[in-house]
């Protein structure tokens, strides 16, 4: 049954908000940016203090995390994204450490209250369906759990399948916009990040169910693909790097045995196309984040891979994927629900990728982390490493053995010291070491 939708006006919607409410902002491309100028309008008017605001990662601004408005808002984020990134290192802002897969556990299992959910949905259909577009993520669990659900009816936002359409009795108000989603673009792959795409594409099978992180590595790996035969995706989030790949049929999830022949995923970060690609696509699948990061649902497909990258390896396979030293740069996000999934599905493969060096030349393959860096990716979970001078596998190596394959992928410029280094940690021992692969 199609419901009876009365529409109300940003303004009136966010008048639900009190203080000490917790509000769900819906995520990445989705974020409802109305209903966040109108609550910060009530902010900036000390209509209300202490309210505590919680996303993934969102494109645009985020007014709410202004340090003028300490008091007044809380922001409390699941990831750390540019638009947060300088108030939260600032303790403005704060951060929860959680696995992606988990964030909608937060909500259904009342670590967290949900007071309002202010979301972003595609227009009302015969049925009385709306879609999430492209963010489901944690969000469904805060429809599901929130006292008031706020929605913005926008035609822009695409209207994709799975988990993302919900019925529209669901939704308390309704509001009206016509603003076209927030963009994401990503730059050409440059030489080292294109020399890690071939290495990291050399260890992709044909028939691999592929995972891949943000950034630019994943689409330089993607570019490397167009050789390859039938491929699939389950992800917790792609971009414009596949879309080439499934004109061409390299990518076609006829390999997959769980949701075969269709493209997994819980958020999207992209250009247009992107968007215009999943809007009516009964061959994506824009699930819950408690499927597509559920390890064991990613391991039941065959050879899995996932690629994330890094901010840090030390000489022992640890790494640091969510901070530099105590500083917060982004979050623990999916790495380690894909890197377990991957390593569990039959003929999986895990890889961290990462350039060698900082762009002003320092080593991120160090002896040990800096004080204070978080590890996200432990020494047992990492398999195969990779940098623009190779790909190591570490799974089933010793620590002295994962000191000689690491150093020979390191920068050619920092190798004698990191030599140095594992003599001094290891003992005299390490220089007899000897490496097959």
């Amino acid at each position: 049954m199609k419901p009876d939708i009365k529409f109300v006006t940003p303004q009136e919607a966010v008048k639900v908000i009190k203080s000490n409410d917790h509000i769900h902002l819906s995520s990445v491309a989705s974020a409802p940016r109305i209903l966040i100028d109108a609550m910060v309008e009530r902010g900036r008017n000390k209509e209300f203090t202490n309210v505590h605001i919680h996303h993934l990662h969102t494109e645009g601004p985020a007014p709410y995390a202004a340090p003028e408005l300490e008091g007044v808002f809380q922001l409390d984020s699941f990831f750390v994204g540019s638009n947060v990134r300088k108030v939260t290192q600032s303790g403005y802002a704060d951060y929860i450490p959680v696995f992606l897969s988990e964030t909608q556990r937060l909500y259904r299992a009342g670590v967290l209250p949900c007071n309002v959910a202010m979301i972003q949905v595609s227009p009302v259909d015969k049925h009385g369906y709306v879609s999430l577009g492209t963010s489901v993520d944690a969000t469904l669990a805060a429809v599901e759990c929130a006292e008031t659900v706020i929605a913005v009816v926008n035609p822009h936002v695409p209207r994709s399948f799975g988990d993302a359409m919900i019925h529209a009795s669901m939704i308390d108000y309704f509001c009206e916009d016509d603003t076209p989603l927030e963009e994401a673009r990503f730059a050409v792959p440059n030489e080292v990040e294109t020399a890690i795409g071939k290495h990291c594409a050399a260890l992709i099978e044909d028939g691999a169910c592929l995972q891949m992180g943000i950034g630019s590595i994943p689409n330089a790996v993607l570019a490397q693909l167009t050789g390859h035969k039938n491929l699939g995706i389950h992800t917790e989030m792609f971009a414009d790097g596949v879309l080439p790949l499934v004109e061409s049929g390299v990518i076609n999830g006829m390999n997959k045995t769980t949701d075969k022949g269709k493209m997994v995923s819980t958020f999207l970060m992209g250009s247009q196309k992107v968007y215009d690609f999943i809007d009516d696509n009964p061959g994506v699948m824009m699930m819950d984040v408690g499927y597509t990061n559920d390890p064991y649902v990613i391991a039941r497909n065959p050879k899995v891979t996932a690629i994330n990258s890094a901010l840090q390896v030390d000489l022992t396979g640890q790494v640091c994927a969510d901070s530099l030293g105590t500083t917060f740069y982004s979050g623990v996000g999916g790495q380690i629900d894909f890197i377990y999934g991957a390593s569990m599905s039959k003929g999986g493969k895990a890889i961290i990728a990462m350039p060698s060096v900082t762009n002003k030349g320092i080593s991120k393959i160090a002896p040990v982390l800096n004080p204070g860096a978080g590890v996200v990716t432990t020494r047992a979970h990492i398999h195969y490493f990779v940098t623009e001078y190779g790909a190591v596998d570490l799974y089933g190596k010793s620590l002295q053995e994962r000191a000689k394959l690491i150093i020979g992928v390191a920068h050619p410029d920092h190798r004698e010291a990191l030599e140095k280094a594992a003599f001094e940690r290891f003992g005299p021992h390490y220089q007899y070491i000897k490496m097959n692969a």
